[in-house]
């Protein structure tokens, strides 16, 4: 059976646009993210993210590192959003998240990088980084659909997300990937993000499985719809594996899929913080998978 889209139905009920219109009108004093820095962000004025009424990009194409329900043999359409509503002082994007490389990018210009992205055959698109700038994909989706527009879409997320926002995505976003980085409030501040991180993190992962559910593929190993969850391995177990794999498993589900990365290294400033500025061990890394396992998380991604 031919799979469509969830927002393909919005679409049809004429919900999209009012969806669209509701997030731009967050944006006039914003409250998209939880910092909730109350700029007007129509005027121009930048808040956290340094990002007014026009998404910025960085990049568009298909990426073939992604995991491997996203990538198949035609690669994931990416669309890499500049700036970050986190600024992790680890973020191996840093001259994308903090410094801002990238173009402002009008709603149509989107929608056409979304367009030629399914026209070069990938499976999906993915928005990356994409938190600070929910009106605007709403926006370009609503200009992509009716010229064709049907592939997944995946919220390829840090999970620094507010509920409310994400409410607003509830039959639009085909596939969330968010990354719970670290579960303790020392580790955050160490990290360089805000304190409520872990706690805001918990409430967004909840809120995308309600709307999602498990990870579903296709016959080919496709990922269709549901929630994928990365979880990158920091040095001296910073990152609480145990507790955050005992979270999936007790408040969401013990069937969600994870990827655990070993890509760790001390990128943008993490060099000069001490328990920061290594990379991770292969024992560490083996561990975090018996930890998982242990903690009844076991479908992982084998890439």
């Amino acid at each position: 059976m031919f799979f469509k889209p969830v927002y393909i139905k919005t679409f049809e009920k004429g919900l999209l646009k009012e969806k669209a219109l509701q997030a731009r009108e967050m944006l006039k004093n914003c409250t998209l993210c939880p910092r909730k820095c109350g700029v007007d962000r129509i005027s121009g004025e930048p808040g956290i993210c340094r990002t007014g009424k026009n998404a910025i990009v960085c990049s568009f194409n298909p990426h073939f590192g992604e995991e491997l329900p996203l990538v198949g043999k035609n690669g994931s359409g990416t669309i890499f959003f500049s700036f970050c509503n986190m600024l992790c002082n680890f973020c191996q994007n840093y001259e994308i998240s903090h410094q801002g490389e990238g173009q402002k990018t009008s709603h149509d210009q989107l929608a056409a990088m979304m367009l030629a992205l399914q026209q070069q055959g990938c499976h999906n698109i993915n928005f990356v980084t994409p938190s600070h700038v929910v009106p605007q994909i709403l926006s370009a989706l609503e200009r992509a659909v009716p010229l064709g527009l049907k592939l997944p879409i995946v919220y390829n997320t840090g999970a620094y997300d507010s509920v409310e926002t994400l409410k607003l995505l509830d039959g639009v976003v085909d596939i969330y990937m968010p990354d719970f980085k670290f579960i303790d409030v020392e580790v955050a501040r160490l990290a360089g993000v805000p304190e409520d991180y872990p706690e805001t993190a918990e409430k967004a992962i909840i809120e995308m499985h309600r709307q999602v559910g498990d990870l579903v593929v296709d016959s080919s190993g496709i990922a269709q719809h549901g929630l994928l969850l990365r979880h990158l391995v920091l040095p001296g177990d910073l990152a609480g594996t145990g507790k955050i794999m005992k979270f999936l498993a007790e408040e969401v589900s013990c069937r969600t899929y994870v990827n655990i990365m070993s890509q760790y290294r001390p990128c943008g400033t993490a060099y000069k913080i001490k328990p920061l500025s290594r990379q991770i061990t292969i024992k560490e890394y083996k561990e975090a998978f018996r930890i998982s396992e242990e903690q009844g998380i076991t479908r992982f991604d084998k890439r």
